[in-house]
């Protein structure tokens, strides 16, 4: 049985998500392995190193799955570049070590997620950027970010109020970028919780627009109350950048 390592990209707006659900056939997961089945003659369940929501991107996701197949990797990757949609691509296809397996062997992700921060319409972006006019005090988003650096239990910005393991993570690094009208909000992690990363930029938004101060990270750590961070910024603004790997994998 060969495993197989698989990294795509995705205009995440008219999806469900990541993962398939029983309601619905609008999901990533879905239309990737419909477009395997097809191109390996067998059913195939595929594993992503995460699920993305509703109306969120990846310009980086990776999928493992195995298959028995005599196909050459080339063909493979040839016929689902043929079936997916138009907003769904298949960026390449290796064969990976046995153990490989998309999310368990991940030990970092980065996920982008940008402001366009101007009353001027942004045409072009338009279904990727979130738009936020307002005024934004950049230095004082720049002190809370810093704050939530580090390894912390992340309940507070995690939208799973009925989790049950563990809410500790690694945020590695956050930075805000500023260019031009567009900010970003660039965040590293050894895992994100469920809205983790639309959470912490709808807080430090909230910080920018002067309705709470920087100093009240420490506080929304300490207290581990979803209600006591900010609202999750919109799907659309966030982007699964980058997925890596231990470099023998």
């Amino acid at each position: 049985m060969r495993n197989f390592k698989l990294t795509l990209c995705y205009e995440g707006t008219r999806y469900s998500g990541w993962q398939k659900q029983g309601n619905t056939g609008r999901t990533i997961q879905e239309k990737l392995e419909a477009a395997l089945g097809e191109v390996l003659g067998h059913p195939v369940e595929v594993a992503g190193s995460g699920r993305t929501d509703a109306g969120v991107h990846a310009r980086e996701q990776v999928a493992s799955f195995h298959s028995g197949t005599d196909l050459p990797r080339e063909l493979i990757l040839d016929g689902l570049r043929k079936r997916l949609p138009e907003d769904i691509g298949a960026v390449s296809l290796e064969e990976a070590p046995a153990r490989f397996h998309a999310r368990l062997s991940c030990i970092e992700k980065t996920y982008v997620y940008r402001v366009w921060n101007s009353d001027s319409p942004n045409v072009f972006d338009r279904r990727l950027i979130a738009v936020i006019p307002a005024v934004l005090d950049l230095h004082a988003m720049h002190t809370a970010a810093g704050m939530l650096i580090g390894t912390h239990d992340f309940s507070a910005f995690c939208a799973n109020r009925h989790m049950k393991k563990s809410a500790v993570r690694t945020l590695k690094s956050l930075t805000i970028e500023h260019l031009g009208s567009e900010v970003r909000f660039v965040m590293t992690g050894n895992g994100f919780l469920f809205n983790m990363a639309r959470i912490i930029a709808g807080t430090l938004l909230q910080v920018g627009q002067n309705e709470r101060q920087p100093d009240e990270m420490a506080v929304l750590l300490a207290s581990k109350d979803r209600r006591m961070a900010g609202p999750a910024a919109p799907a659309q603004g966030l982007t699964l950048w980058e997925v890596r790997y231990p470099q023998a994998q």
